[in-house]
């Protein structure tokens, strides 16, 4: 079954400093039906104006993914570690046994767009720590490039390790291109069209923003309808 989730139908927070669109039930938004897909429990797609940011905040039992899309994204924690994620830089971020974090907008004019994704993690009581890795845009135009996973192939291509048996891929594809994705049996699949439109197994149309939640389906295929820029996770 595929099911979509239209971007005019998304739940959108607009703080003025921040506009952040929100897949899952978060913060002001809650939704008893719409919780968590799979390990997937949060995934908010943020603007964050230049010069602003979200204060310090604790995590705990969360393994947190930022990929920056435009902009740049700095983090502190009340480990001392201080780091900036820029286009193209994904970091992982297990909070495990707790920890406190900031992010803000290091830029005094440039708005900064990320994503950030949460997913329980496969075991409690993990020791905070971090993975940052910079990936080659232009290798998404041949193939679904993977950027998080705990799978042992993903990793030897160079994916950040996460604490959960996912695994996220981005992929580029120009218009007519089509792309092929397959999963064992009894996964779930997670699409997201950051730019673009493309088709889902020539039943359903997904443009910029839309999202889409995939059972029973072990044979994905994706077509582009016009140049497309599209995030995947593979999901238990």
């Amino acid at each position: 079954m595929i099911e979509l989730f239209p971007a005019a139908k998304r739940f959108v927070a607009n703080h003025g400093w921040l506009v952040s669109g929100h897949h899952f039930s978060f913060a002001d938004y809650y939704d008893p039906n719409n919780q968590q897909f799979g390990p997937l429990r949060v995934f908010n797609d943020d603007f964050v104006a230049a010069g602003r940011g979200f204060g310090a905040h604790p995590h705990k039992e969360m393994e947190i993914v930022s990929i920056v899309l435009k902009g740049q994204l700095k983090h502190q924690d009340n480990t001392g570690r201080s780091e900036v994620i820029g286009p193209g830089e994904v970091q992982r971020m297990t909070a495990g046994t707790g920890i406190v974090h900031s992010e803000f907008n290091p830029s005094d004019v440039v708005e900064v767009n990320f994503l950030q994704l949460w997913f329980f993690p496969n075991e409690r009581g993990l020791t905070p720590e971090y993975e940052q890795k910079a990936f080659e845009i232009s290798k998404m135009k041949d193939e679904f490039v993977p950027l998080i996973s705990t799978n042992t192939a993903d990793l030897e291509r160079g994916a950040v390790r996460i604490h959960q048996d996912v695994s996220l891929f981005m992929t580029e594809m120009d218009q007519g291109v089509v792309r092929t994705f397959s999963q064992e049996p009894g996964k779930r699949i997670y699409v997201y069209v950051l730019e673009g439109d493309i088709t889902l197994n020539s039943s359903t149309q997904l443009g910029r923003r839309d999202a889409a939640r995939i059972t029973g389906i072990e044979r994905l295929e994706l077509f582009a309808e016009k140049d497309a820029h599209v995030l995947l996770i593979d999901l238990p």
